[in-house]
């Protein structure tokens, strides 16, 4: 399980009915994408511009969404490349009356730097020449 106490979700979003599949659950492309969209957000910021998705380079579900679940995506840097950045992102549900917190799924997304004409560019450099 990964830990997100102390970080703040990047996109918190309430599944709709026609987000479920024919198991009553939420379908796992529907919260791929909300991990797609949280980690772009963050990707996009550490690159100072447009990023593209390059590989998921895991996934693990973990437990069901449910309908009524209000899901939190966490997403953090986890390491660098020259123009690539790998993205940990968890989702997490807040569940029922008592507002249970339960990991529903975890995984590192790869996002790239992009220019303009839409090709890996460098990523910012720091002050003191690390990369950001």
């Amino acid at each position: 399980m990964t830990d997100v106490s102390g970080r703040e979700p990047i996109l918190r979003v309430v599944p709709r009915r026609s987000d479920i599949n024919a198991n009553g659950h939420i379908f796992g492309g529907w919260v791929l994408s909300q991990m797609d969209i949280a980690g772009g957000i963050v990707a996009g910021r550490a690159a100072q511009g447009p990023v593209a998705t390059v590989a998921v380079e895991s996934m693990e579900f973990i437990a069901p969404i449910l309908l009524a679940d209000i899901i939190s995506v966490y997403a953090w840097e986890e390491r660098r490349g020259r123009t690539s950045i790998a993205i940990r992102i968890s989702v997490t549900a807040t569940r029922g009356p008592q507002e249970q917190k339960v990991q529903v799924t975890s995984g590192l997304f790869t996002f790239v730097a992009l220019d303009t004409n839409h090709r890996p560019r460098s990523l910012p450099v720091q002050d003191d020449g690390e990369i950001l």
